[in-house]
């Protein structure tokens, strides 16, 4: 198995302004988005509107800032469980794993946007 770099700083800061400007504009349900670094892993929070903090998903940093592996959280596993993205593809954008993640954990009863 092949050692994956680390996330670096600038990678890092280009993923939450990406992630919080597109949660802003597409998922008024999130309050705030979170990201924790490990290694080559980035994983991601949604804070809804009253304070309650999911875990959404794992981006996998594979030497491009653009283009990362895709895990969603399984709440029934409590883990990530590698997936495809809503375009069909396991790599994407950050901004594509929040929309596939956001879809499967927000988009049910109890999650509707405030108008």
């Amino acid at each position: 198995m092949r050692h994956m770099p680390a996330i670096p700083e600038p990678a890092r800061s280009s993923i939450i302004v990406r992630l919080l400007d597109h949660a802003e504009h597409n998922w008024p349900q999130l309050a705030k988005v979170r990201a924790r670094y490990h290694g080559s892993f980035a994983y991601i929070t949604g804070v809804l509107r009253d304070g309650e903090q999911i875990p959404l998903f794992r981006l996998r940093y594979g030497g491009s800032a653009h283009s990362f592996g895709f895990a969603i959280y399984s709440p029934a596993r409590d883990r990530y469980e590698d997936a495809v993205l809503l375009t069909g593809l396991p790599i994407g954008s950050p901004q594509e794993a929040l929309d596939t993640a956001c879809t499967v954990h927000l988009t049910g009863p109890g999650h509707e946007p405030e108008l």
